[in-house]
């Protein structure tokens, strides 16, 4: 079982504007939902997760996995993955280069790799290449990636965004039953109400 996910007094401000004011914690195989328009912070507050965010932005606050501080851990080694609007697959890698990346220990990588598309049906796709995928096995092979490095917690950027509805409801639910059975803490970035419900946590609305 993974560790609460917590931020805590959280300021972010852009030339002397505030910009993002929270606190909320993200318990072991829940979902956070933070919902709101174009330029109300979400994608600034994912940045700042993850240690990327801009220099141009002044920011206040911690963030920890348990008991353990990462504020000031390098991204490298704060070991919270993300999932992007675009599956952002490497293409000069193999479905299976791709998913073997992630691995921390390359030791078992071909039985990590099967193990991993058998999870999401696309067993046997280990040579395939990633310009050959229809976008829901995109979406799969990119959280299986994600999934592989073994995250303390998981961060999604409207991940579904650009899938049709009838595949939008697959992968949805693909993607929080894997947070669950992995016992990690995640937190959703979208503008759509569907992806609120099917979360089924917590909601957050800025802006």
């Amino acid at each position: 079982m993974g560790e609460t996910l917590t931020v805590h007094a959280l300021r972010i401000s852009l030339d002397n504007r505030p910009l993002l004011d929270l606190d909320f914690q993200v318990p072991p195989s829940r979902i956070l939902t933070i919902m709101g328009p174009s330029g109300s912070g979400k994608s600034t507050l994912l940045a700042w997760m993850t240690g990327h965010l801009s220099p141009a932005f002044t920011a206040k606050g911690r963030i920890s996995l348990g008991d353990r501080d990462l504020t000031k851990v390098p991204p490298h080694l704060r070991h919270i993955g993300i999932l992007f609007q675009d599956p952002l697959l490497f293409p000069h890698m193999s479905v299976g280069g791709n998913i073997a990346f992630g691995l921390r220990d390359p030791s078992d990588r071909d039985l990590a790799v099967r193990t991993a598309l058998s999870q999401v049906d696309l067993d046997g796709f280990e040579i395939r290449d990633p310009e050959t995928l229809s976008g829901g096995q995109k979406a799969r092979v990119a959280l299986m990636r994600a999934l592989v490095a073994k995250p303390q917690a998981l961060l999604l950027d409207e991940p579904f965004s650009k899938l049709d509805n009838a595949l939008r409801d697959t992968v949805r639910r693909l993607v929080f039953e894997r947070i669950k059975e992995r016992g990690i803490p995640a937190v959703l970035v979208t503008h759509d109400e569907g992806d609120a419900l099917a979360a089924g946590g917590p909601v957050i609305t800025l802006g």
